[in-house]
């Protein structure tokens, strides 16, 4: 069943012109919720990697269930300030100035081979970012998922020309 039925578009939202996709209505949904969390789950069956690293904060939902499912460790992706112990920083860029994300320094070691995952790929900044950070500490990235895809916003193409694969449930083009 397509996940797309459970994923509500916000016209307009946070500015005019933006066709917003919201997932509060996919994790209000226990059938969409476990669809979703399934098919990313039978999609890393197959992958050799070691943690999840999930984005702040919506990506929390989804690692945290797949880092169950799988007995994997889990590492937290932050706004900056959030996290107690010693961090490492990366900033990126925004439409309008920067923002950061942090991760303790000891999430992870050196080979460690890292799945990231975020609910949604827009421009790519955060993602590319959160990569920038893993490799930072040492570790490879081999996949950055995603719940949705905006194609069209260019995320996809700035990851894959960067030569990083990723996969996602859905996309929603234009409009």
């Amino acid at each position: 069943m397509d996940l797309k039925r459970y994923i509500r578009t916000v016209p307009n939202w946070p500015k005019p012109g933006v066709m917003f996709r919201d997932i509060t209505t996919l994790l209000t949904s226990p059938e969409g919720f476990a669809q979703a969390t399934d098919e990313l789950a039978a999609h890393y069956r197959s992958l050799d990697f070691d943690k999840f690293a999930a984005i702040e904060s919506r990506g929390f939902v989804f690692g945290a269930v797949l880092a169950r499912a799988f007995n994997k460790p889990l590492v937290l992706l932050r706004k900056p300030g959030k996290l107690p112990a010693a961090t490492e920083r990366m900033e990126y860029s925004l439409e309008y100035g920067t923002d950061a994300i942090e991760v303790h320094k000891d999430a992870v070691s050196a080979g460690d081979r890292v799945v990231v995952i975020d609910d949604l790929l827009a421009t790519g900044g955060t993602a590319l970012a959160a990569i920038q950070l893993m490799e930072k500490l040492g570790g490879k990235v081999v996949e950055v998922g995603f719940v949705i895809d905006l194609p069209d916003v260019g995320g996809a193409k700035k990851l894959k020309a960067a030569g990083y694969t990723i996969f996602r449930l859905v996309q929603f083009e234009g409009d």
